[in-house]
């Protein structure tokens, strides 16, 4: 007697639509869970963008992020992405944070407490800092936190490199706020 294995063509086709299904859930960002500008700040709106730029190269693009893409108010969360188009050393990074805000005469945390912040960046790179509250920033580096600095007056201490009103770049600070 010959015994005739039935088998169905569609079994193939489903395992392939399967991992192609599971490929795509992995590529994107966080998958399904909220964006860390969702769970912080209402309805997180683009408020502006920039292009900070030295010696006329240009170091990052920055965006904006503020409730409903309101005008930009200290009093209210908001949240500051940068994507870096150079590579950079986490040294420069901490060294060049803890020089402005000593430029603009803010407090500033430690040199250890930005190395667990701050790692080094590559072109692509993306830093995401949100403000909760006047007391709190925290950090995420391509999507995953790094730290969260917590102490009186961080968020106007280091968000006035970018958002105050002594930065480097008047017209940056100007189009990212969307003016």
């Amino acid at each position: 007697m010959v015994s005739l294995k039935r088998t169905s063509l569609f079994r193939p086709a489903y395992r392939t639509c399967c991992a192609a299904l599971l490929s795509l859930a992995l590529m994107v960002p966080g998958g399904l869970a909220a964006s860390p500008l969702s769970d912080a700040i209402k309805d997180p709106k683009l408020r502006g963008t920039g292009t900070f730029r030295f010696l006329g190269l240009p170091l990052y693009d920055a965006k904006l992020y503020t409730p409903g893409g309101a005008a930009f108010s200290w009093n209210e969360n908001f949240g500051l992405q940068l994507t870096y188009r150079k590579n950079l050393k986490q040294k420069a990074l901490v060294e060049s944070t803890l020089e402005e805000m000593a430029r603009q005469g803010n407090s500033a945390p430690t040199e250890a407490q930005l190395q667990g912040c701050f790692q080094a960046v590559s072109k692509g790179d993306s830093y995401l800092a949100i403000a909760q509250g006047p007391n709190s920033v925290s950090f995420w580096r391509n999507g995953s936190k790094t730290c969260t600095l917590t102490y009186p007056g961080i968020t106007r201490s280091f968000m006035s490199i970018f958002l105050g009103n002594n930065t480097r770049s008047a017209s940056f600070t100007q189009q990212l706020k969307g003016q």
